[in-house]
């Protein structure tokens, strides 16, 4: 896979056979196997439409359309040189650092507390224990 830019596709064992000689001028051999390398992929329908870029034996420049159905194809992998793109692998973000408050735990509050740090009266009840009302219930007059 020495192109800098494209899509190397695998194809099942079994889809090879089946394709015989006809894939055989397309196909380019490497450390995780045969496959095609390509330019531009379509994998919109049926058939996976694979465009080549080559020179033909009179040395100008020909574009070619491979197209095999969707089910021969085991894998297909981004060729581009850009880091940031692709299968491989990715350099780890550096963490965010957490911000200590004065008695040394976390600022953040609890994922269930509310606004104000405390639990809201909706998360007890989903919890099965119910609500505290938030005032006390006024006494009937007459009653003592």
């Amino acid at each position: 896979m020495n192109e800098s830019n494209g899509y190397a596709v695998f194809f099942f064992p079994q889809a090879l056979e089946a394709l015989g000689e006809a894939i055989t001028p397309y196909l380019q051999e490497g450390p995780a196997g045969a496959h095609v390398l390509c330019n531009e992929i379509d994998t919109g329908g049926a058939l996976v439409e694979m465009t080549l870029h080559g020179r033909d034996s009179q040395n100008r420049d020909v574009a070619l359309e491979l197209m095999v159905p969707t089910s021969m194809v085991r894998m297909i992998v981004s060729t581009r040189s850009d880091e940031s793109f692709g299968f491989g692998p990715k350099v780890a973000a550096k963490p965010e650092p957490v911000v200590l408050n004065v008695a040394g735990s976390a600022a953040a509050a609890p994922a269930d507390a509310g606004v104000e740090g405390k639990p809201e009266a909706g998360a007890q009840a989903s919890a099965g224990t119910p609500a505290a009302s938030p005032e006390p219930a006024a006494e009937e007059p007459g009653k003592s």
